[in-house]
């Protein structure tokens, strides 16, 4: 029976089988992969459709994908799955996040160990009482590649630990404009509770698609400044430079690449 999935290129990100890496870097905004790309060796454009702008080059001899994947988790999930089917098994997101855990100051970089769940996505791939985990691996690359870059100084460390990913910007940066601003809150005070690090919209859903579908995954984030800090009148730093997480995540690959042919 003929089908919409039919074909040989990928229904939404437009790649298939051979312009794709094992190893696949994915940033949110459609206008940092060229940034990233530019890290990778002799990086070319293979597709761009959406919110999901494609390029593949090469490091440490192996290739690479940089990917896009717009904002949310069903987005995401849809460009995992699809990076899967073209020969994907090794997955570290990139992106920007609000600091929640006081320690964490703008500009810092937070390692996901796992990520709380606090999304409809993670929902069509695990069971409701399966946690959303990064893969240990994958978690060590990123920690040995952030202590090459940070200090000890406020906004140049990093952090490793549970983050929250969401569905709403606006329910962590505006509660109060919700009619269920209560939930929003106490769920947040639970999360602050716990020493959940930082707050952004991917990570669950990648490790919930990787955890299904028996794949790699990591994830590392510029808190871009902290919220709890912003609400006690705290010092902090407030950032946009990408620059130190997406440096933290090329070397963390090179990394992997290497483990992976002393592995054979």
């Amino acid at each position: 029976m003929a089908s919409i999935m039919d074909g040989e290129r990928q229904f939404h990100i437009k790649t298939k089988q051979g312009e794709v890496g094992r190893y696949v870097i994915l940033p949110g905004d459609p206008g940092r992969v060229p940034k990233i790309a530019a890290l990778l060796d002799d990086a070319k454009q293979v597709a761009c459709n959406r919110e999901y702008n494609v390029y593949t080059g090469y490091l440490c001899g192996e290739m690479v994908t940089v990917c896009s994947t717009g904002i949310g988790g069903p987005s995401a999930a849809i460009a995992v799955e699809e990076l899967i089917k073209c020969g994907a098994d090794t997955f570290i997101r990139i992106g920007t996040s609000g600091g929640m855990d006081l320690a964490v100051s703008g500009g810092d970089l937070v390692i996901a160990s796992a990520s709380v769940r606090g999304e409809g996505t993670t929902y069509e791939y695990l069971p409701p009482d399966y946690p959303a985990v990064a893969t240990f691996e994958v978690v060590d690359a990123l920690r040995q590649a952030a202590e090459i870059t940070s200090t000890d100084e406020i906004g140049n460390r990093y952090h490793i630990g549970v983050v929250h990913s969401k569905d709403s910007f606006y329910g962590e940066v505006e509660p109060e404009s919700s009619p269920v601003e209560q939930n929003i809150k106490e769920r947040w005070d639970a999360y602050l509770r716990c020493g959940c690090l930082t707050s952004e919209m991917e990570s669950a859903a990648l490790f919930a698609v990787c955890t299904a579908r028996r794949k790699r995954c990591g994830a590392v984030f510029t808190a871009l400044w902290n919220v709890e800090r912003s609400k006690q009148g705290l010092p902090d730093n407030v950032t946009h430079d990408s620059s130190r997480a997406i440096k933290c995540a090329v070397d963390a690959i090179k990394l992997l690449v290497e483990k992976d042919k002393k592995d054979g």
